[in-house]
């Protein structure tokens, strides 16, 4: 478990700088078209983010799993808590931009695109809990 506080402690600093400060990182001037990177699209970036980071250590626990080490069932529930979380992030950033257009800088199309890696998390995750389950 002391090998994954660097992944957990990674996801929660993405997630309270992503939350807290992009109001006055990301500022967008009085243009008429929006460009670079928005209030929106940086939160939409955290379920991405959280996603690769399951995605990771999911792939990890499963290549463990298969060298026969057998020590990959914590990096399993690791992936697919991650994974959970990613999508329910996302889930959260898509309700609020409900009424937002693609290309408005609102993050809804990165706040899509995040349920790839947190899904193929939950995969890895779900079957390194399942062979470690069938071992037993």
């Amino acid at each position: 478990m002391r090998k994954y506080i660097t992944y957990i402690s990674s996801v929660w600093l993405i997630f309270g700088f992503t939350f807290l400060l992009p109001g006055k990182v990301f500022p967008q001037s009085n243009s008429t078209y929006v460009k670079g990177i928005t209030t929106g699209r940086a939160r939409a970036l955290v379920g991405v983010a959280v996603g690769l980071i399951s995605l990771g250590v999911g792939w990890g626990a499963r290549a463990r799993l298969g060298a026969g080490t057998g020590k990959g069932r914590t990096g399993g529930v690791i992936a697919l808590v991650l994974g959970i979380t990613g999508i329910v992030l996302s889930v959260v950033h898509l309700s609020i931009t409900a009424g937002a257009v693609f290309g408005s800088g609102s993050g809804k199309a990165g706040a899509i695109f995040a349920f790839i890696p947190n899904l193929i998390g939950i995969a890895f995750g779900r079957l390194v809990i399942r062979k470690t389950n069938e071992k037993k």
